[in-house]
């Protein structure tokens, strides 16, 4: 039986790798580029559209960036975090762990606090409207220097309560896992959780530095890791989540067809998969769009879904006893 939409809405999910600044709606940026009284080089939201055709992760960056650069004010991070909240609360999220950027507004003269602060009230605001929990993971981009990232983490430091996590984003290739070595291990003796991006362009071995030298417990994306069977094994063996998104891969160029999608070869290997949206605004989808091209492109049967759905649970950051609890629920809505 074909799972139906309103089955996999209904189904309870976490979403595990979804960057905030690219759940930036073009209606939404030009809102807050006006208010803000910033130039933008785009004179609708149509031209904003028709600009969203990307050949790889750095064309995409390249607007990303530009996007990211009308959010000035605590306000403007609140925005931008509660209209998604809203988003993946229709499509059935009920815990999101979002990834944020600092070094992307620090940069640009917009204080640490001034993000954190609006992106965490409009988290406590979402959970208190629409039961969605969340942890938030502040992200090193790995474009930058490792003496940069030292220098977010310092600040990431005096605000442990509020982030649970740190990983690492922004352009892959030729910016290796090792490079960050060391600021891991002070993130990591800090008491944050670790996850990082590898294998999305990067090759196989930038999966196995993320696992063995930043020692993450999930790996996102990690569609490269399939070119590799001891990477398969280990991927199973060991239980290490992948944050797949698929149509960021399609939109990016990472699959040329979702077709040829690796995600059903991931689930038969027994590996820990999860649907995520990454950048929806971007890539034409929040989570329910993602489950639903791949339920169509690869044929997924509702125990596929369910299975993805159990996966992002338990691949979470919730304690132990809210996942049992999510996961009761999605095994009385088996068919």
């Amino acid at each position: 039986m074909t799972p139906t939409d309103d089955f996999i809405r209904a189904l309870p999910k976490a979403e595990l790798h979804m960057h905030i600044e690219g759940s930036f709606e073009p209606d939404l940026m030009f809102e807050i580029a006006g208010r803000n009284d910033v130039e933008f080089p785009f004179e609708s939201v149509e031209e904003v559209r028709a600009a969203y055709e990307f050949e790889n992760l750095q064309s995409f960056l390249d607007i990303y960036y530009q996007g990211m650069n009308v959010l000035r004010h605590e306000r403007d991070f609140y925005d931008l975090t509660y209209a998604y909240l809203e988003r993946a609360h229709a499509d059935g999220v009920v815990h999101t762990e979002i990834f944020f950027d600092p070094q992307g507004h620090t940069e640009r003269g917009v204080a640490f606090e001034t993000v954190l602060d609006g992106i965490w009230r409009a988290l406590r605001d979402g959970e208190r409207e629409f039961g969605v929990s969340s942890s938030l993971i502040m992200c090193f981009l790995r474009h930058h220097s490792e003496v940069d990232a030292f220098r977010t983490l310092d600040q990431a430091l005096e605000h442990r309560d509020r982030i649970a996590g740190v990983g690492l984003d922004s352009s892959e290739v030729g910016h290796p896992p090792a490079k960050f070595e060391r600021v891991f291990r002070k993130a990591r003796e800090a008491g944050f959780a670790a996850v990082a991006h590898a294998g999305e362009e990067g090759p196989p071995a930038y999966v196995r530095e993320a696992l063995d030298l930043l020692q993450v417990t999930r790996i996102d994306h990690g569609n490269r890791a399939m070119e590799a069977p001891d990477l398969i094994a280990r991927l199973a063996e060991e239980q290490i989540p992948l944050t797949v998104c698929p149509l960021s891969n399609l939109k990016l160029c990472v699959v040329d067809d979702l077709r040829n999608h690796p995600l059903k070869r991931m689930l038969k290997a027994g590996i820990v998969a999860t649907i995520n949206s990454d950048d929806p605004a971007y890539f034409g989808g929040y989570v329910l769009d993602n489950f639903r091209a791949v339920r169509d492109a690869l044929a997924l049967s509702a125990q596929d879904i369910v299975t993805l759905a159990r996966n992002s649970i338990t691949a979470s950051l919730a304690d132990e006893d809210w996942k049992a609890r999510r996961i009761g629920e999605i095994e009385a809505l088996l068919p």
